[in-house]
């Protein structure tokens, strides 16, 4: 099942290979090098890293209406 490599080096892996592995969007893989010269995808133990803007989502409140920023920035009172 050959594929392709992009100009950016990328290559699909084939959904077969992604279905037997579980490889899903997100998951993390690790290439090998064996004894005879032949790469061999892994797929990590490693949980991938959380969001980390995550969890400052939504504290900031509503903020300032258009017209209050528009007041601040002309100088009104």
């Amino acid at each position: 099942m050959p594929t392709t490599v992009t100009t950016k080096g990328q290559v699909t892996i084939p959904k077969r290979i992604r279905d037997h592995l579980g490889i899903a969007p997100g998951t993390q893989v690790d290439f090998k090098l064996s004894a005879h010269g032949e790469i061999i995808l892994v797929k990590t133990d490693e949980t991938p890293r959380p969001d980390r803007f995550a969890a400052l989502y939504g504290i900031a409140g509503p903020g300032m209406t258009t017209e209050e920023v528009m007041a601040m920035t002309r100088g009104d009172d």
